[in-house]
């Protein structure tokens, strides 16, 4: 389980959070790709074209259509910044982002290698063809996908390739390395609820109940709380045998996010749902 079932999503050198709180897409960090490294002088936004320009124009509208959840909108004005400017890998970058969203595996695959033939050392979209292809089952190639882009000195979103890395295994059954993946993601970044909450769960289905507790608690006791990471808590602290936490968590729910399923499952005693 990966919370709230939505991302990250880094667009255009800042970073977005998508409809408040934690803001996932899937399940790990998708990012979009940044500036990356040129020949010779540093490229500047003056040395833009007219054209150019504009196409970063689209581009952002893009990027906004697609946090917005708009998706044919943000496809139209990522084919309009590509019309006036092909060579920019991160709109190639977002199409294909634009296209998984969309369930177009073969399209969005075509634009990670466009994006990667334009710059083969642009890790956020290393990152984000990584968990492309892990969403494929092609467990190997999301590996080398990941790796490469945590290779690169220059990358400063390593925890969350981290934390894709370490979802991917888990799926692929490598438990063992799911869990060093997702410690290393904590270490890089341990005050990202995001990580905190994919850790506690991956603690959880090892029955490691005292860790999760311990992890799970940083998100519930922040205001990044969802309906989904107190269920966690819940189930977590059932497990222990706290039943004084369990209570605690069920009225934070109930009050909360009465309204959820999460509210539901409590209600029905579904607790391994």
């Amino acid at each position: 389980m990966v919370f709230d079932k939505r991302l990250y999503l880094t667009a255009l050198g800042g970073a977005r959070r998508v409809r408040g709180g934690l803001a996932l897409l899937g399940c790990a960090v998708l990012l979009m790709a940044c500036a990356g490294p040129g020949k010779g002088d540093l490229t500047t936004a003056s040395d833009d074209t007219d054209a150019q320009r504009r196409a970063r124009v689209h581009l952002e509208l893009a990027a906004g259509y697609l946090a917005q959840g708009k998706n044919t909108y943000a496809l139209d004005a990522v084919k309009q910044s590509l019309a006036l400017d092909g060579s920019l890998y991160e709109a190639h970058d977002l199409r294909a982002l634009i296209y998984m969203r969309m369930s177009e595996p073969a399209l969005a695959e075509d634009g990670f290698r466009k994006a990667l033939a334009l710059q083969p050392q642009a890790a956020a979209v290393q990152h984000n063809y990584g968990w492309f292809l892990c969403q494929q089952g092609r467990f190997n190639e999301s590996t080398g996908m990941f790796s490469a882009a945590l290779g690169n000195p220059n990358y400063e979103a390593k925890a969350k390739t981290w934390m894709a890395q370490g979802l991917c295994q888990a799926k692929a059954g490598q438990l063992v390395n799911a869990e060093k993946s997702l410690l290393r993601a904590n270490q890089l970044d341990p005050g990202n609820p995001v990580v905190s909450y994919n850790l506690a769960s991956r603690l959880y289905a090892q029955a490691d109940y005292s860790r999760a507790g311990s992890y799970i608690s940083r998100v519930n006791e922040s205001d990044m709380a969802n309906s989904e990471s107190i269920w966690l808590g819940i189930r977590v602290a059932r497990k222990a045998g706290d039943a004084t936490r369990v209570t605690a968590l069920s009225n934070m729910l109930r009050q909360r996010f009465a309204q959820s399923k999460e509210v539901g499952l409590l209600d029905k005693g579904q607790f391994d749902e």
